[in-house]
Order: structure tokens, then sequence, then C-alpha cells
């Protein structure tokens, strides 16, 4: 169930710590990687498009997961 202090953390600004930059940038460049990868390795079609765009959601995801649940 989805409480108020769910939604007031989920939509608050979240100012990153030091680990927590390290950790959105790895998994930025990581992610990156894999994204060029797709590039090279897959025929530019739909689903290459939609590959990427969901590899994106993936790493929103886990910047979520960073800033919303480790308390800092």
């Amino acid at each position: 169930m989805i409480t108020q202090n769910d939604l007031d953390n989920w939509f608050m600004y979240h100012s990153p710590s030091q680990s927590q930059r390290g950790a959105y940038e790895s998994i930025r460049y990581l992610a990156k990687q894999l994204a060029e990868l797709m590039l090279e390795v897959c025929p530019p079609c739909a689903d290459t498009t939609v590959a990427i765009r969901k590899l994106r959601e993936t790493v929103m995801a886990a910047n979520l997961a960073i800033a919303c649940n480790s308390g800092g």
C-alpha cells in the first residue's frame, strides 16, 4: 500500500551524496556502453529503439532506487 510518506519521499528532491554521485555515474556509464553495443549489433528498427528506451527507463529506476532508498 502506498503511504503519504512514500509520496513525500518519491516527489521530493534528494540531494545526492558523493557516493550516490559515483553510483549514478557508474550506472549511466555502463548503460551507455550497452546502448552503444546495441547500436552496433542490432539493426536499426523499432525493436532497437524500444530496447534503448527501456535501458533509459532502467537507468532512471536505478537512480530512483539510490535516491529514495539509501537514506541520504
